[in-house]
């Protein structure tokens, strides 16, 4: 057995004694379970927020970017680094205030609640489950193939193994253990990445060095506007770059439940600049890494193991474990938010919503942990029998969720006038245009990406449906009311501290936390 390995090995059974101290801790209610008892402060809010947004995509898209567009990877970059703090500045403070006053326990939930009726969550569910199951996929993809390169394990044993460690942790400890396990995870990410870079560097001379040997691969890599020079870019795709990791992810419900779950709504401030400080760190490296491959592991086959071929050729042997515990954080970070969030819309969301309605916290509970095993289980086979690439499964199914969901979230927390026809308006349009978009050979034809249509056409659809249909489909005195309440600071007062309105779903009204400082 390796080093490499046996890091690993101790690295995975840190990560499941997590899961176990956070099923000790109480996580069998609902609240417990889905959003951590809402207890998290501000760091491991920012870094769950961050790395749970990040995924493998950095160790294998990024990098690979890198490598065959060279710089041009940096737009995706700057939307990224301020992708945090726009987030928790936007959505944070609010949407903690409004979802405990509407008495919400998961991110689509909150949607129902704020935009009141049964399709709002029919259509927000489903949208939501099918994006994430493909998202959830290709991090499985990510974390196999990671496997089978440092262990030298089979690409099918490597992808149990990698999806075994993850099902188990979010199987036993919930939101608290996903939570905290990204909270390491996020750590282990920056360190190994900038070991990465800092070794890359060293490997090519120094970053002039290095830019001129790319210099004479073509000259073009070193500028923004990818291999073929400016004449060949095409603006509609770098808005599209810009727009998906920062205002996108604002409306990628597996991220937005972190605001949920803070200990109390001022979280949000100090979380934000930690993100920043973070993404600062963090970001730009895999992109540059890639770039800098071209000098080191030239004629690459598949780009995505830019990276990996890197880190295995630049790093000494006893450091190739810490590292590649970097990359699979990165891989398990992700991966974790997305199941806990697939099974919590499959168990909560529609089981319990539309076909149980009786049915107790403790059974909900395990009805999400069964669907996290089925969900596994499905995504195992199929990235067996096909696995798609990682970039373009990630990029697809995160530019879906933005365009459907990003209007109706912020929407929800600023806009008094936004009702429930604009809300499920603004998630079908958006839906509809990105996947039309996409398919039918748009980008090629217009150049234009799939996000910025996507999120333009779903924010008409939410402006022009609220407007035209305010006297129909009013917005509720209790939701007006609470929104009025998200504009002050201060505390919950206990008036509003009621929970769910009876008629939203038959809950029995009842205060999830205390009355928080705002």
């Amino acid at each position: 057995m390796n080093l490499e390995t046996i890091f690993l090995i101790i690295y995975f059974i840190a990560m499941i004694a997590i899961g176990v101290w956070a099923m000790r801790r109480g996580t069998q209610d609902s609240e417990g379970f889905l959003l951590g008892g809402r207890s998290l402060g501000p760091a491991v809010t920012a870094l769950r927020l961050q790395s749970s947004s990040m995924s493998g995509y950095m160790f294998l898209g990024a990098g690979s970017l890198g490598y065959t567009q060279g710089y041009f990877g940096m737009w995706y970059a700057m939307g990224d680094i301020g992708g945090g703090v726009l987030n928790l500045s936007i959505l944070g403070r609010r949407m903690r205030k409004l979802s405990q006053i509407l008495g919400s326990l998961t991110s689509i939930e909150y949607l129902e609640h704020r935009y009141p009726s049964r399709w709002t969550r029919l259509i927000a569910a489903p949208i939501a489950l099918f994006c994430i199951f493909f998202y959830v996929m290709s991090q499985f993809i990510a974390g196999g193939r990671g496997l089978e390169m440092v262990t030298g394990v089979p690409y099918v044993w490597a992808l149990a193994i990698a999806i075994g460690v993850i099902v188990a942790y979010t199987f036993l400890g919930g939101y608290l253990a996903v939570a905290y396990t990204d909270f390491v995870q996020a750590i282990i990410m920056v360190i190994g990445m900038l070991w990465i870079l800092i070794a890359t560097l060293m490997a090519v001379g120094g970053l002039t060095a290095g830019n001129t040997a790319v210099a004479e691969i073509n000259p073009n890599l070193l500028s923004m506007w990818g291999p073929d020079g400016i004449a060949g870019v095409q603006w509609g795709v770098i808005i599209g770059a810009l727009l998906v990791f920062s205002i996108g992810y604002m409306g990628w419900p597996h991220v937005n439940v972190s605001h949920m779950a803070m200990k109390n709504p001022s979280v949000a401030r100090r979380a934000g600049l930690y993100a920043t400080v973070y993404n600062l760190l963090f970001i730009p490296a895999p992109y540059l890494i890639g770039v800098l491959a071209l000098i080191i592991v030239p004629n690459l086959a598949d780009p995505e193991l830019a990276i990996f071929e890197v880190a295995d050729i630049v790093l000494p042997a006893f450091a190739v474990g810490i590292v590649m515990a970097a990359i699979m954080a990165a891989i398990m970070s992700t991966a974790d938010a997305l199941l806990l969030q697939s099974g919590t819309i499959a168990s909560y969301d529609l089981f319990r919503r539309f076909i149980n309605p009786r049915m107790t916290d403790r059974q909900s509970v395990w009805v999400s942990r069964i669907t996290v095993l089925l969900l596994a289980i499905i995504g195992y086979v199929v990235a067996i029998v096909g696995a798609p690439a990682v970039a373009q499964v990630v990029i697809f199914s995160t530019t879906v969720l933005g365009a459907a969901f990003v209007p109706a979230y912020v929407c929800a927390a600023w806009w008094k006038k936004a009702n429930t026809v604009g809300a499920i308006s603004s998630m079908i349009v958006g839906t509809v245009v990105v996947v039309v978009w996409q398919f039918s050979g748009l980008v090629d034809v217009t150049g234009i990406d799939p996000m910025g249509v996507g999120i333009l056409a779903s924010t008409l659809a939410m402006i022009i449906g609220s407007l035209v249909t305010q006297r129909t489909s009013p917005v509720p005195a209790h939701v007006h009311e609470a929104l009025v309440e998200t504009d002050r600071v201060g505390p919950i007062p206990a008036r509003l501290l009621t929970g769910q309105n009876p008629a939203l779903g038959g809950q029995v009204p009842g205060t999830h936390g205390s009355a928080d400082r705002a």
